[in-house]
């Protein structure tokens, strides 16, 4: 990549809404249909989607990617704005300024993902919110609304549709996370990706249950690979790429699998980066080691002992455990911050390692910078259009038919519950 290449696509790249909240950066953000196409067309390649929970996750989530020159993608759920110090509101700045003090070159989208509507009164408010989002350098959305039914979810994809900028990245879900429980089937994932086409919509990706859960994967069969590609290959017609959820704890050949065997181009990790900053000891794919009920921090690794033996008395004191540690993200963000300099840079230098062996080992990722630099350039623009334009009749996917198709699904969705985001 040459200097004139990245400011010509710097020029031309970024969003308006990233150009005005940012207009003297040196930062490549961009859409995230920027990263889905960068990653299609390597071919057999998928980006992380590092979920920065913590300041020291983003910078070493993006110090991976500029050495890899891999796209990448940083985002934040709208669950973990609730916990986190990074939220859907600022998670841009803390991007843009990593990305300025570090000289990262390579193209980042910003995601909010798994912005969830459990019940049709949430449309209201999303769409009120949603917008401030955008307005905030978000650009790239996950609509979730798999927690309603298949009539719901679709209908609240096409409601959310008006504050959803064209140019931005769309990703769209089917049946919650819940492990092996309620697996998602073609069927599903055909009528809801067929019945936003009918509206002019085409997701970038669509994220399923295909065995997999948030958190720490440590038991259970895992992702589906097989049943992975069967509904990718139902939604070729349509554009719609997939993005896996729920990747740390999943080994790394199964992971393997799923960027060589489907159309995934985008893989979720959140939990691991978490405790591998934290120094908690990891197995290679990123699943803590517990010891009882307790992780194992490891000497001379990420946090010092000190802070460790802090956070893990103040989750003793309130009860948490296994996988609610990331709610200590909030608390104890300004006491890592307050760290020593070395003790801050060898946390960020271990997420960086790990991050890095995935994108170049694992996802196939390296080198798909200069492929997005290219379909930007390509496009001339920040944005490059839907992957697919509308072909299914609008006349045959109104509230009323919508309804009559959803009613005739017959599905297994699983136990209820209030799965995690």
């Amino acid at each position: 990549m040459t200097q004139d290449t990245f400011n010509k696509a710097l020029a031309v790249g970024r969003p308006p809404n990233v150009v005005k909240n940012f207009p003297n950066s040196k930062a490549l953000i961009v859409s995230g249909k920027v990263i889905d196409r960068a990653m299609l067309a390597k071919g057999k390649a998928m980006t992380i989607a590092a979920n920065g929970r913590n300041i020291f996750v983003i910078e070493g989530a993006l110090r991976a990617a500029q050495k890899a020159n891999a796209a990448l993608i940083i985002e934040i759920a709208r669950s973990e704005s609730t916990y986190c110090p990074t939220t859907m509101w600022n998670i841009s700045r803390r991007v843009d300024y990593l990305c300025n003090k570090l000289g990262i070159t390579v193209p980042v989208a910003i995601h909010a993902d798994h912005y969830f509507l459990k019940k049709w009164d949430h449309v209201a408010e999303a769409l009120v919110e949603i917008p401030t989002l955008f307005d905030a350098g978000i650009t790239s959305i996950a609509i979730d609304a798999s927690h309603m039914t298949d009539d719901l979810n679709l209908l609240a994809n096409i409601a959310l549709a008006p504050v959803i900028p064209g140019w931005a990245g769309y990703e769209t879900e089917i049946g919650e996370i819940k492990g092996k429980f309620g697996l998602s089937t073609p069927v599903e994932a055909k009528f809801l990706v067929q019945g936003l086409n009918a509206h002019g919509m085409c997701p970038d990706w669509i994220a399923l249950n295909n065995g997999t859960t948030h958190g720490i994967e440590a038991s259970g069969t895992g992702i589906q690979v097989g049943l992975t590609a069967e509904i990718h290959e139902a939604l070729v017609p349509y554009g719609t790429s997939g993005a896996q959820h729920g990747t740390s704890g999943n080994d790394s050949q199964r992971l393997r699998e799923i960027a060589e065997q489907t159309k995934t181009t985008k893989a979720n990790v959140a939990t691991a980066l978490q405790m591998v900053g934290w120094g908690v000891k990891v197995n290679e794919f990123g699943n803590a080691i517990m010891d009882g009920e307790a992780f194992v921090k490891e000497a001379g690794k990420g946090l010092s002992e000190a802070l460790w033996n802090e956070m893990v008395a103040y989750a003793d004191e309130n009860d948490i455990k296994g996988g609610n540690y990331k709610k200590l993200n909030l608390p104890f963000e300004r006491r890592m911050q307050g760290q020593p300099a070395e003790i801050r840079e060898r946390m960020v230098a271990i997420t960086e390692d790990f991050v890095y062996d995935l994108l170049v080992n694992v996802f196939h990722a390296d080198g798909t910078a200069e492929i997005a630099y290219d379909v930007i350039l390509k496009a001339g623009s920040h944005d490059l259009g839907p992957k697919v334009e509308r072909f299914e009749n609008p006349a045959e996917w109104t509230e009323e038919k919508i309804k009559a198709r959803a009613a005739e699904i017959d599905t297994d969705k699983g136990p209820a519950g209030d799965f995690d985001d």
